[in-house]
C-alpha cells in the first residue's frame, strides 16, 4: 500500500520509467525451455515453506514461500507488495499465499531490496528487480516441482505495476499478470509477448486515479507540487492500449458483481487476453473481506484473490 512517506519515491520512479530509453534484451530475462519433471525439481522437495533469502546482484533478497501439497508440477505465482508496504503485509492482505497454495500454486511473496520502498520498474534507475524476479523464478523452478509454462505475477498498487511490467520485462516468461490499483503506472511495451493481463481498479481511487491525471490527490505542500509533475493516463485508456498491442477484437462487457463492470478482450493475437474490472466507488484497495478504510471503500461483493486465481487457472500455457 502506498503511504505518504514513500510517495516521492513512487513519483520519481514513474517519471523515470516514462523518460528512460529502452534497454537491450538481457540474457538472464529470456524464457527457458520447458524441462522434464526431473529437471524441474520434481524429485525430492528442496524448498520448504516459510521465509527465505538468497543472493542476487550483490544484494541479499528475501521472500516468503507457500508450497502446495501434491506432486505437481505446480504453477508459480509472484505476489508483489505495494510501495511502502512489505511482503508480510502483502501476504496477509491479499491472502494469495493461503488461497493460492490451496489451489495448487507455488506462491512467492518477495520483498523489495533493503532500503528501497518500491520495486524498480523495467528501464528505471535502481536495483534490477526484473532480473531479480527472473532469478527468483529460476530458484523456485530449480528447487520445486514447478511448471515453467505457467508462471504468473500479481500485485497491489506499485506491485501491480511491476507485475504487468514483467510481461514485457521477462520477455515471454509469464503466462499472465494482474494489477490491482496500479495498471496505469506501467503501460505496455510496443510488442508485448502473449499473456493474460488483468486489471482491477476502483473509480474512487485517490492515489492512482481511475480517470487519470495527477496521483496522490490528497497530498499537500511539496508533495503536492511533485505530484503535479506526473500525469497518469486513464485506466480505461491503458486497458485499450494493452488490447491494441495484442490486436484484440472489440471488448465484451458484463457485470460479475453489482458494482463491478468487466471489459474483456479475448479475441487477441497469440492467445492473449485483457480483462479490466472497474469497481464503482472503489478506493485504492484490494476487493475482498479485508477493509482498509483510510484507502477508500473496499468492494466486498468481489473477492480479487479468488478472481485472479480463477483467471489464471483458465489462462493458456506459455508456449
Amino acid at each position: 500500500m502506498i503511504v505518504r512517506a514513500a510517495a516521492v519515491t513512487a513519483l520519481l520512479a514513474t517519471a523515470a520509467c516514462t523518460a528512460a530509453p529502452p534497454l537491450p534484451p538481457r540474457a538472464d530475462a529470456s524464457p527457458r525451455t520447458a524441462p522434464t519433471r526431473a529437471e524441474a525439481g520434481c524429485g525430492e522437495r528442496r524448498l520448504p515453506g516459510g521465509r527465505h533469502t538468497f543472493e542476487h546482484g550483490g544484494l541479499t533478497r528475501t521472500f516468503l514461500l507457500s508450497v502446495p501439497d501434491g506432486r505437481g508440477p505446480h504453477p508459480v505465482l509472484l505476489n508483489l507488495h505495494g510501495l511502502g508496504s512489505d511482503a508480510r503485509e502483502q501476504a496477509a492482505y491479499t491472502r494469495l499465499p493461503r488461497e493460492g497454495a490451496a489451489r495448487g500454486y507455488i506462491v512467492a511473496t518477495p520483498q523489495a531490496a533493503d532500503g528501497r520502498l518500491a520495486w524498480t520498474l523495467p528501464h528505471s534507475y535502481g536495483p534490477d528487480d526484473t532480473a531479480f524476479l527472473g532469478a527468483l523464478l529460476d530458484h523456485l523452478e530449480d528447487g520445486l516441482c514447478a511448471d515453467r509454462r505457467r508462471a504468473f505475477a500479481a500485485g497491489l498498487s506499485y506491485g501491480g505495476a511491476m507485475a504487468v511490467a514483467l510481461v514485457c520485462g521477462l520477455r515471454g516468461r509469464l503466462a499472465g499478470a494482474a494489477a490491482v490499483g496500479g495498471v496505469s503506472l506501467a503501460p505496455p511495451c510496443e510488442r508485448p509477448p502473449p499473456a493474460t493481463v488483468v486489471a482491477v481498479h476502483g473509480t474512487a481511487d485517490r492515489v492512482v486515479p481511475y480517470q487519470g491525471g495527477h496521483p496522490l490527490r490528497e497530498a499537500t505542500g511539496d508533495l503536492r507540487a511533485l505530484a503535479d509533475l506526473v500525469t497518469l493516463p486513464p485506466v480505461t485508456a491503458v486497458g485499450r492500449r494493452w488490447a491494441a498491442a495484442y490486436r484484440c477484437g472489440p471488448a465484451a462487457a458484463s457485470s460479475p458483481a453489482s458494482r463491478v463492470r468487466l471489459s474483456a478482450w479475448t479475441s487477441c493475437a497469440g492467445g492473449a487476453a485483457v480483462r479490466l474490472y472497474t469497481v464503482k466507488d472503489g478506493g485504492h484497495t484490494w476487493p475482498g473481506p479485508v477493509e482498509v478504510p483510510r484507502l477508500g471503500r473496499t468492494e466486498t461483493g468481489l473477492d480479487a484473490t479468488r478472481l485472479l486465481l480463477d483467471v489464471f487457472d483458465r489462462a493458456p500455457d506459455r508456449s
